[in-house]
């Protein structure tokens, strides 16, 4: 196994090989985007990547605020069901073909079709209407406040194009499916397809026909993009000079790479938290001792794991303190974050013996920890630490790390009974938290909730919040919901990520809260 990192990382150093140019960014990150098709998952990288090609009708920049990127304007209309947009004219896609509004239908059409992966942030949504080539109107089921909020990762797709090469339907990924869609592209956005190896390189030149030439640096005119896995390969090509820009510094290299001359590292706070996932739905586990039973059904049990987790430990000694412990798997962006939600459990290894004893599993058990080790920072290390410390209370945890385009079907399958799993808000709302995290999980909802929890009662106000249109009383039922989650110990919350960027001097841009760098913000000094 050593000797194939050798291997990949070596060959990953050999594509990235020499200076670049003055419009040229050499990009490295541990993980590549696991597809390009833009509906078929909800993931950070993958949206990065799809940033640069596709867009949105709105997007976020780099402070987090709205800004209009292929609507120029939106609001409801007198009839409070009805959001109404205004799309930018004289817009092609990369083909050359016209952007319509006929595109905006299909493509959000094709989101909310059951292979993808965007499809809970579309569920109040029951007609999309061209109104005329350049307005569009979305029919929701009851007054939606926060719709625009679930749109910054939406991307359009030409209509033409999808029907041409056979991509109308979204790929399966977890079903294991390849698609045209999953390797080419045809977007509006600052910039072109021009190669792609999955997991090897991906190419993009500067599209000079891009509507917002006049309105963005779009200094870089091309792109050159390696996933470098290791982590120690990645910080020496930046230090080299083979790359230029790394969005994942590694924790123990902050120093060595903000001291290097010409190199800087930008910190941040990531909208995103760092948890465990548990099945505590199914009767019987599949990766653990217990014959005929599932312990983590017992709420007592996950308390107990909760209060073993020394968060303290995890972010001075993995994390090198950078990171936030966290008491609730919600970052403090989101609304409905309270400091008292994020409280941080005291870790008490007595008490939880206690629990552990009182649930009938004083000798303890045995189970499986899938972890990834591409996606998160320190994610192995981390699931690491865990091991150590749930074998205080008996627990003994059996780690099985892999790649997170291995580890993310476990999570989506129902494969797995106790996974690390990392979530970022781009709504900033809890309505999207709940909809992919604790609803039950089904056509509509729940995509990402493996715990198999499944609370009727719950689900209906989660459904609610798309439709209350009274602010008090909807965050009155946004705090409920969140009380149940930490009630019923559905998640085991580790802690809010910090980002670390490191680049050459001459790479102009901020950290982006949500850890998507989007290329045509940024300005190449001398």
């Amino acid at each position: 196994m050593a000797f194939r990192h050798t291997l990949l990382a070596a060959s990953a150093l050999a594509l990235i090989a020499g200076a670049a140019s003055a419009e040229t960014i050499k990009w490295a990150r541990a993980g590549d985007s696991l597809t390009l098709d833009p509906h078929a998952q909800n993931e950070g990288p993958t949206h990065t990547l799809a940033h640069q090609i596709y867009e949105p009708l709105i997007i976020r920049d780099v402070t987090g605020a709205f800004e209009a990127a292929l609507a120029t304007d939106w609001g409801p209309t007198d009839d409070p069901n009805v959001w109404r947009f205004n799309l930018r004219d004289g817009v092609t896609f990369h083909d050359g073909s016209a952007f319509t509004a006929e595109d905006v239908v299909f493509s959000f059409e094709r989101a909310k079709t059951e292979d993808s992966d965007m499809k809970e942030l579309l569920n109040s949504i029951v007609e999309i209407r061209a109104v005329d080539d350049m307005t569009v109107e979305f029919v929701t089921d009851g007054p939606n406040p926060i719709l625009p909020n679930n749109m910054t990762n939406l991307f359009i797709m030409d209509k033409d194009w999808a029907e041409a090469n056979n991509a109308v339907k979204v790929q399966d990924v977890e079903g294991g499916e390849d698609t045209f869609a999953a390797k080419n592209a045809n977007g509006t956005g600052p910039y072109k397809l021009v190669s792609r190896e999955p997991d090897v390189r991906t190419v993009l030149e500067r599209n000079d026909d891009y509507w917002g030439m006049d309105m963005f640096p779009l200094d870089v005119t091309r792109i050159e993009y390696t996933p470098i896995q290791n982590a120690a390969t990645r910080v020496a090509a930046l230090l080299s000079g083979e790359v230029d820009f790394i969005q994942d510094v590694p924790v123990q290299d902050l120093g060595r790479v903000g001291d290097a001359e010409g190199l800087v590292v930008k910190t941040a706070p990531q909208n995103r938290v760092i948890f465990l996932g548990l099945n505590m739905g199914d009767d019987d586990l599949a990766n653990d001792s217990v014959d005929g039973a599932n312990p983590l059904a017992d709420v007592r049990v996950r308390q107990a794991m909760n209060m073993a987790i020394n968060r303290g430990a995890i972010q001075q000694v993995v994390m090198r303190d950078q990171s936030q412990p966290a008491g609730v798997i919600m970052p403090p962006f989101v609304n409905g974050w309270t400091a008292e939600l994020d409280a941080v459990p005291e870790t008490d290894l007595d008490r939880a013996k206690s629990l552990m004893e009182e649930a009938g599993y004083g000798d303890g058990f045995s189970i499986q920890l899938d972890c990834p080790n591409d996606r998160y920072v320190n994610d192995e290390a981390i699931c690491q630490a865990t091991v150590g410390m749930l074998a205080q209370i008996g627990i003994t945890v059996n780690l099985d790390a892999k790649s997170k385009a291995q580890h993310f079907p476990l999570i989506n399958n129902l494969e797995t009974d106790f996974y690390m799993l990392g979530w970022g808000v781009p709504t900033y709302d809890s309505e999207y938290i709940f909809n992919f995290l604790v609803h039950t999980k089904g056509d509509q909802y729940g995509s990402w909730n493996g715990t198999r929890y499944s609370n009727p009662e719950l689900d209906e106000k989660i459904v609610s919040l798309a439709s209350n249109t009274d602010l008090e009383a909807r965050n009155a039922t946004i705090a409920d919901i969140w009380q149940t989650v930490q009630d019923e110990v559905l998640y085991i919350p580790i802690h809010h990520q910090v980002l670390n960027w490191g680049m050459k001097e001459n790479v102009g841009i901020e950290v982006d809260p949500e850890d998507q760098p989007k290329f045509k913000y940024f300005s190449l000094g001398g």
